[in-house]
C-alpha cells in the first residue's frame, strides 16, 4: 500500500513545461514505461488530446511498418499541434533472441532485427513525427535510449546486437536533432536512459544492488527531465536524473 500511494503522489504532481492544449503522443504504450508515461500524461490535463500507440491501439503501430507509423502521424496531425512525442519503444530479447555473450554468437538475421526495431523503428517516427512540430514553442522528441549504447561507457562488451543498434538510435537522434534545429529552434529531439525499470525487458538481467525503479517512479523521472529540457539540449543523451551520458 505504501508503494501504490507513493506512485499516486507522483502521477498528481507530474507537470510537463510544453505550451497548452497540444497533443501528446506515446509509442510503445503497451509497455512498462510506456503504459506509466501514458497514465501520467493523463493526469495532468495539460493537453488537448493523448494519442497512445501501440500494435494493438487503433490505428495499429507496427515499427517494422513504416506505413502504420504514417497512418499514425496522420491520425494525430488531425488532432492538433504535436507538442509532445515519446518513443517508449524497445527490444532485448524474446523467446527465440536474447543478448550475445561473445561475437560467435552473432547471427545477421538476429542482428538486423535488433537494428529494425531499435532504431528503423525509431527513425520512421523521426521522419513522419518532427515535420508536424509547430513552427515556434517548445516540442519534444524523446526516444528510450539505453546507457549500454554508448560507447564512451562501455567496459565489459557483450551485447552486440543491442549496444549497436542503440548506439545507431544515438547517432540518428543527433542528426535529426541538427536539420530539426534548422526548421524549428526552439524544438528539442533526445535520448533518454531510463534506467532499470521492473519490466519484463529487464527481468532476466537484474543484478544484486542494483537499483530498479518500478515503472511509475520510472515515468516521473523521464517526464521531469523533459520539462527541465531547454533547446540548447537538443541532440543529447541523458539519463533519468538529466545528467548527461557518454556517447
Amino acid at each position: 500500500m505504501v508503494k501504490l500511494m507513493a506512485d499516486l503522489e507522483i502521477r498528481e504532481r507530474t507537470s510537463i513545461s510544453l505550451p497548452e492544449d497540444g497533443v501528446a503522443v506515446i509509442f510503445g504504450a503497451n509497455g512498462g514505461i510506456g503504459r506509466a508515461l501514458t497514465h501520467q500524461l493523463q493526469s495532468t490535463a495539460e493537453f488537448a488530446h493523448i494519442a497512445a500507440f501501440s500494435k494493438r491501439s487503433a490505428p495499429p503501430v507496427d515499427l517494422v511498418d513504416e506505413g502504420s507509423i504514417a497512418s499514425a502521424a496522420q491520425y494525430v496531425s488531425d488532432l492538433g499541434h504535436v507538442r509532445l512525442v515519446i518513443d517508449a519503444t524497445g527490444f532485448l530479447h524474446d523467446g527465440s533472441q536474447g543478448p550475445e555473450k561473445s561475437w560467435h554468437e552473432i547471427e545477421p538475421g538476429k542482428l538486423a532485427r535488433a537494428f529494425s526495431l531499435n532504431a528503423i523503428g525509431p527513425a520512421l517516427m523521426l521522419k513522419h513525427l518532427l515535420p508536424l512540430f509547430p513552427r515556434s514553442g517548445k516540442a519534444v522528441f524523446a526516444t528510450l535510449s539505453a546507457r549500454i549504447g554508448s560507447i564512451g561507457d562501455n567496459k565489459i562488451g557483450g551485447w552486440y546486437s543491442y549496444r549497436a543498434s542503440k548506439a545507431a538510435l544515438n547517432q540518428l537522434v543527433r542528426t535529426a536533432a541538427i536539420e530539426l534545429k534548422r526548421q524549428r529552434p526552439e524544438a528539442i529531439c533526445v535520448a533518454l536512459h531510463p534506467g532499470t525499470v521492473d519490466t519484463p525487458l529487464s527481468a532476466p538481467f537484474r543484478r544484486i544492488g542494483l537499483e530498479v525503479q518500478s515503472p511509475a517512479v520510472a515515468a516521473e523521472r523521464l517526464l521531469a527531465v523533459i520539462s527541465r529540457l531547454e533547446p540548447h539540449d537538443s541532440g543529447g543523451f541523458f539519463d533519468h536524473k538529466g545528467k548527461p551520458v557518454p556517447w
